[in-house]
């Protein structure tokens, strides 16, 4: 169930019965041969599955996040951190004046970590009853063991974001050889370094295993909306 498909007055009638809701951060950067917005459609789609067996509403995506080392790959927009922990902090707020009191924040992108530490801090202070908890899903655990189960290494925009919802074009069939990163590197640098996008490794898996490897992660999110 998302808001986008709900009116004011639904809300209201939803927060008569419930009060949480999924809230979903994302990017808009590059990802080899993967859309654009991978780290949007990732965690949108976790959440849709989720809402759907435990009926939690999910707010609208925010799109962009921190990504300024890939500033060189044409289509990334970046937010500055500061910027990112505002819009963050405004968005939590506004859901706590409205009545939400458990939130979990669906993160699907590393550079938006800064906003986390912010809302620890929001949390213990000025949003009394407030519960939020925050999900990174390719760090879990599940994710861990999906990848050693199969001899797979995750990485950035290789097999590990690589499902049929990302996919906007025909993937290299040969693994891609991860390239020797320097350290801190400035945008340009970033692509030379990186050339196609992926930190290398297969740029797909098979079926069977990205579907596992959702289904692992979809269990987590479960698990964390119970908010025990």
């Amino acid at each position: 169930m998302r808001l986008e498909d709900l009116n004011w007055m639904d809300v209201e009638e939803y927060l008569k019965q419930e009060d949480r809701l999924i809230l979903i951060l994302g990017a808009s950067e590059q990802h080899g041969f993967l859309s654009l917005l991978t780290d949007v459609r990732i965690p949108l789609a976790l959440a849709d599955a989720a809402s759907q067996v435990s009926g939690v509403l999910v707010a609208p995506p925010l799109n962009f996040g921190c990504s300024p080392y890939f500033l060189a790959y044409p289509g990334t927009f970046s937010l500055r951190v500061s910027t990112l922990i505002a819009a963050v902090e405004d968005l939590t707020r506004s859901a706590y004046t409205a009545g939400f009191r458990r939130v979990l924040v669906l993160n699907g992108h590393g550079g938006n970590s800064p906003a986390r530490s912010q809302l620890m801090e929001i949390a213990g202070s000025g949003l009394p009853g407030m519960q939020m908890r925050w999900y990174d899903w390719w760090l879990s655990h599940s994710v861990e063991e999906v990848a050693l189960k199969h001899g797979l290494k995750p990485s950035h925009a290789n097999w590990l974001e690589a499902f049929p919802f990302t996919i906007v074009t025909e993937l290299p069939a040969a693994p891609k050889v991860p390239p020797n990163v320097p350290g801190i590197m400035d945008p340009h640098t970033a692509r030379q370094v990186y050339g196609d996008g992926s930190f290398g490794g297969p740029y797909q898996a098979s079926e069977e295993v990205m579907h596992e490897l959702f289904a692992a992660t979809l269990q987590d999110i479960l698990q964390l909306l119970k908010f025990e």
